[in-house]
């Protein structure tokens, strides 16, 4: 199981695996078991952005058990979090906004045992 993180330029925390891209994104979703999933919207200028990542999560039914709406795009993130919560997955919890510190530092802790 892994956990993915979508953004064109932040940095990946520790313990994600990163998609710079919206396609890389569902490549990831749709060929692995995902624990935690964080979602930014813009992904470059004329790129497909994270709104376009979510329709095809609800199209593939490529679900992860987490996922987090970390995008600084106020209506970005209000749409994706819409959508998600509309598509109404069971057993997937969708929180507005990114992760806790506490969150980071879980997986962080997690993957370093996974590493050793």
């Amino acid at each position: 199981m892994i956990n993915v993180y979508l953004d064109d330029v932040r940095p990946c925390p520790r313990g994600f695996v990163v998609a710079r891209s919206a396609e890389e994104c569902l490549l990831l979703l749709s060929s692995s078991e995902v624990d935690l999933l964080s979602l930014d919207f813009e992904l470059g200028y004329n790129q497909p952005n994270g709104l376009s990542v979510v329709h095809g999560i609800i199209a593939g039914g490529f679900y992860p058990r987490e996922v987090y709406v970390h995008s600084s795009s106020l209506m970005g993130r209000a749409h994706m979090v819409r959508d998600l919560r509309a598509a109404n997955p069971s057993g997937v919890t969708i929180h507005d906004g990114p992760m806790p510190q506490a969150v980071l530092d879980r997986v962080a802790v997690s993957g370093a045992k996974l590493d050793a």
